[in-house]
């Protein structure tokens, strides 16, 4: 089935729980909220065990592919698929992009699109959530820990949240990554006890195949919050301050063409011409030769003109 057939309507999505999941407005809100916080905090602590645990190859890789393998369900799917449709797909691969992107530990896919779409709405701004001009801190991580941003505006998401399986991963958004996170303990095991040259253990692989890859994954997501609107070029001008940056594109797998993205939000290619190196681009365009995705949406060609009629007059 093609994930834009249901059109079933869910008695839950009231106009009093939509009122109550709209984003706050008061200002104490914005103090970080310990509490909920306290498993992100966690995590960041946990990788100090790696000077008990030891570092192996088979840790190290893992650690790097994870990192990948979870961007990419940031990107493809929490960004390019749930917050901007940009292609389309089945309802089955739709689910497992939100729980590849939900085991990154990210919130639920139906959370981070509902921002996301508010962001574009609002960007930099004095409603944006995490603009740079509210400061680095704030936009690279605060207010991902505040009360204020916690619940999911269900308004901003029609498309999205009649999908039952799509609401059970945002309720349940602690799930995936628990699963990942019990899944390479048990590699880490089956690897110990049948391959022990490999010199690895469950620990080792909890430690660098979850928790120092989330930490990273972490702050790569985070660095399009606060960097892509400061460092880089604006080919594009935009209401906003996004900016186009190969570094940030190198650590997100193609995010960093963000003035790209902000001007044209609907492409699914953020990196316009060819060496603009989009990772993830080449990995759905790919997936679209196996029928996996589809209708994958490009910049208009009118944009190239655009673009090199800018570039002209600046130079």
């Amino acid at each position: 089935m093609n994930a834009e057939q249901e059109t079933t309507t869910y008695p839950e999505f009231s106009t009093q729980t939509q009122e109550k999941s709209s984003i706050g407005e008061s200002a104490h809100e914005e103090s970080i909220d310990w509490v909920r916080s306290a498993p992100f905090l966690l995590i960041h602590l946990a990788c100090l065990a790696i000077f008990w645990v030891g570092i192996s190859p088979v840790a190290v890789i893992t650690c790097l592919a994870l990192y990948a393998l979870r961007m990419f369900g940031i990107t493809a799917g929490y960004h390019r698929y749930f917050s901007h449709r940009s292609f389309k797909t089945s309802r089955v691969f739709q689910f497992v992009l939100g729980w590849l992107g939900a085991t990154a530990t990210q919130k639920g896919p139906l959370w981070w699109a509902a921002h996301h779409r508010h962001h574009h709405a609002t960007s930099d701004t004095e409603e944006d959530a995490h603009s740079p001009r509210h400061g680095f801190w704030w936009s690279h991580v605060g207010w991902f820990l505040c009360n204020k941003f916690h619940a999911t505006n269900y308004r901003l998401i029609p498309d999205l949240a009649r999908f039952r399986e799509l609401r059970f991963l945002n309720r349940c958004y602690v799930l995936p990554p628990m699963t990942l996170a019990l899944g390479v303990s048990a590699l880490g095991w089956a690897l110990d006890r049948w391959f022990p040259t490999l010199q690895t253990s469950p620990l080792q692989m909890l430690v660098w195949g979850y928790f120092l890859s989330t930490v990273l994954l972490y702050h790569g997501t985070f660095t399009v919050n606060s960097l892509a609107h400061v460092i880089g070029r604006q080919r594009f001008a935009t209401k906003d301050d996004s900016r186009n940056s190969l570094l940030i594109a190198m650590l997100t797998l193609g995010e960093g063409w963000h003035n790209n993205h902000h001007f044209v939000p609907s492409s699914e290619r953020q990196g316009f011409y060819w060496w603009e190196v989009d990772v993830t681009h080449y990995a759905l365009k790919a997936l679209s030769w196996l029928g996996v995705v589809w209708d994958l949406k490009k910049p208009p060609r009118h944009i190239y003109a655009l673009a090199s009629g800018q570039a002209n007059r600046s130079n």
